[in-house]
């Protein structure tokens, strides 16, 4: 294999190490077990940026640094001021010249120009056949329309000052043409008639006018557009006697350069190709320096694409997605090292789609079921963290059973048994009860025959009710249930598969949730603790497991609120009514009356929860445990742990 080297031209660098992705994975996990949605933890880690990496906060907060700092660098007024700075220093001028003539002409002018409207706009309109003594004044007045011309070109088209520095009559002229083959190709795009090959001769000719180069007309009108749309917020932000007068002066410059037409057929292009962005609205610009019309319309576009850029950092948009994120406008605005690091989001986010750890569903992306595999054994980790090391482990029971390794030994069949036969054992008990003597047929009877005997754990049926009324997101509580419920969760699937666990939230109904839903859950804030219909659902799960043995854990922070009505609706009251407190402890008969233990964990230690759980623990034989914060999940696996250990021996 040849490797080649050349040189480095920004971007990520090519010798850096792989990312671990993991890393990454077990910062979303542990927002996501804190309590967080797994987007707003993804969006988190976006944010806060990892590895050394800005993320898209600071972005964001470099975009807003930088548009203060524009706002703060001038006033939008500058082109007036400095016409009518140019208007007065040619009056002044024709003045000093007239002043020592005693003509009667000399006196005329001086008349004229006293009688000049204060409007900067209609004085210059008035001057424009004046016959001019003073070769200063000239001078003066002729830069009033090349410095309208050159900011209103200057203006749309960046860039183009210098090549207006000295204009010309063919200067000019290659400007009207440029004019209109843009506005010709504009047309044709329109029509859906725009070729590139008709972009690329377009820049052949007229590429001079256009420093940045773009690739495609697409790229051409964006830049175009943008820098359109701030003019007209511009003009939009001065008081309605500036906008009068700076409008009548470009129109007037314009006009007199044969620019009006075409400038005006290019404004209504970009307008039509380009909806989307903002023509209209004000500017507010706080600093003491006036700046001319080109430099403003600079300052207001380069402020619109940071404000754009600061609305898609912070991905609070339906479907938003990093690659919303333009990276030339990104560059323009905050430099390479911005885009570096955008780089690296991205890769983060794609390495976790690559690898299995995110899911594009219908409201972006979401944990897949690997990356739910990893987040239930991390909270398993952090549980197991907690508990003594040695004191908790496999309890095993001798049972005759299909799973577990053979004893050696046998026993007789009972009905119900699907352990397999012992076929010695059961023919010899035939022999010995006397069949086969004489060489018949061997005929068995039901008390010949035996089973293998072997040892295996016994199954259980976990119900594991979890509290999602709002009072558990409102408290802080609510990551760690759902952190002691994922580690539960994960410990029966992946070490003792032979039990089923269910998981069942309750609010003011109750429901079955899988992993993915606790991880997902969306709070809404709904009134209601119905720990009865909880208690309903899990007794029918211990009813499709009959042959195992019934555990129901309940994790709650507060007292039954609401029940199931006869019609089948919730029935909330505050505080609880007689008939949810009576629905509720006859579901507890019930499961008691299944062989259920019911073992509760509360959450809090408000006098009345405490009451009713003593309640339900008297009625049922189950115990009431009130954990330390952070020790909920330790109480709760140890205790499964240690109801597996004592489960009953079946006879063998």
């Amino acid at each position: 294999m040849s490797v080649r080297y050349g040189a480095w031209h920004g971007g990520p660098d090519p010798l850096e190490p792989p990312f671990d992705i993991r890393r990454a994975l077990d910062e979303i996990g542990d927002d996501v077990l804190a309590g967080m949605s797994p987007r707003a933890a993804l969006q988190r880690l976006m944010r806060s940026g990892t590895s050394g990496r800005n993320g898209l906060d600071a972005m964001r907060q470099r975009a807003r640094r930088r548009a203060k700092e524009l706002r703060n660098s001038g006033r939008l007024d500058g082109t007036l001021q400095e016409v009518r700075e140019l208007l007065d220093r040619a009056l002044e001028a024709e003045r000093a010249a007239l002043f020592p003539d005693p003509a009667d002409a000399a006196r005329l002018a001086e008349a004229e120009l006293d009688a000049l409207p204060s409007d900067t706009a209609r004085a210059v309109r008035e001057l424009a056949d004046y016959q001019w003594r003073s070769p200063e004044a000239a001078q003066a007045y002729q830069k009033i329309s090349d410095l309208l011309r050159s900011e209103v070109l200057d203006a749309q088209f960046a860039g183009m000052r210098q090549a207006l520095a000295n204009p010309d009559p063919q200067a000019m002229q290659a400007i009207r043409q440029m004019l209109a083959h843009l506005n010709d190709m504009l047309d044709a795009d329109a029509r859906g008639e725009h070729t590139q090959a008709q972009f690329e001769e377009f820049m052949a000719k007229h590429g001079e006018f256009f420093p940045e180069n773009p690739a495609n007309l697409s790229e051409l009108v964006d830049s175009l557009a943008r820098r359109a749309a701030a003019a007209e917020r511009l003009m939009n932000s001065l008081t309605p006697q500036q906008q009068a007068e700076l409008s009548s002066l470009m129109d007037q410059a314009m006009n007199d350069a044969g620019l009006a037409g075409e400038m005006a057929r290019l404004q209504q292009g970009l307008r039509a190709a380009r909806p989307d962005l903002r023509w209209s609205g004000r500017e507010r610009m706080n600093g003491d320096e006036p700046m001319g019309y080109a430099d403003g319309t600079s300052a207001l576009s380069e402020l619109a694409e940071l404000d754009e850029l600061a609305e898609l950092s912070l991905q609070d948009y339906p479907g938003a997605s990093l690659a919303d994120i333009d990276e030339e406008l990104l560059e323009r605005a905050l430099g390479r090292q911005a885009v570096d690091d955008l780089e690296q989001l991205r890769r983060i986010e794609r390495e976790l789609q690559r690898q299995g750890y995110l899911d594009q569903g219908g409201e972006g992306l979401q944990l897949s079921p690997k990356a739910l595999r990893r987040l239930g054994s991390t909270a398993l980790r952090r549980v197991f963290a907690q508990l003594e090391s040695g004191t908790r482990g496999d309890h095993d029971v001798r049972d005759a059973g299909a799973a577990g390794e053979v004893t050696g030994a046998s026993r007789e069949w009972r009905f119900g048994d699907e352990q397999p036969l012992d076929v010695v054992r059961t023919v010899r008990n035939a022999v010995l009860r006397g069949e086969g003597l004489g060489g018949s047929r061997i005929r068995l009877a039901p008390q010949d025959f035996e089973v293998v005997e072997t040892e295996r754990r016994s199954s259980a049926a976990v119900a594991l009710l979890v509290d999602m009324s709002y009072s558990m997101e409102l408290r802080g509580r609510w990551g760690e249930a759902k952190t002691t419920a994922l580690a539960l969760h994960s410990l029966v699937t992946m070490k003792y598969p032979q039990d089923d666990i269910e998981i069942i939230g309750f609010s003011d109904y109750a429901s079955r949730m899988r992993p993915q839903d606790l991880v997902n859950h969306d709070w809404q804030a709904v009134q209601g603790t119905n720990l009865q219909h909880a208690l309903m659902l899990a007794r029918r799960h211990l009813d499709r497991h009959r042959n195992a043995e019934p555990v129901i854990l309940v994790i709650t922070d507060g007292e039954p609120t609401a029940h199931l009505a006869p019609d089948g609706f919730s029935d909330f009251s505050w505080p609880p009514s007689r008939e949810t407190v009576a629905a509720t402890l006859a579901e507890v008969e019930r499961c008691s009356r299944r062989g259920a233990t019911i073992n509760v964990f509360m959450m809090d230690d408000e006098p009345r929860l405490v009451d009713f759980m003593h309640e339900v623990g008297r009625r049922n034989g189950g115990r009431v445990f009130l954990p330390k914060a952070g020790a909920l999940g330790e109480y709760v696996v140890a205790d499964y742990l240690q109801a597996r250990g004592g489960r009953r021996r079946r006879a063998g």
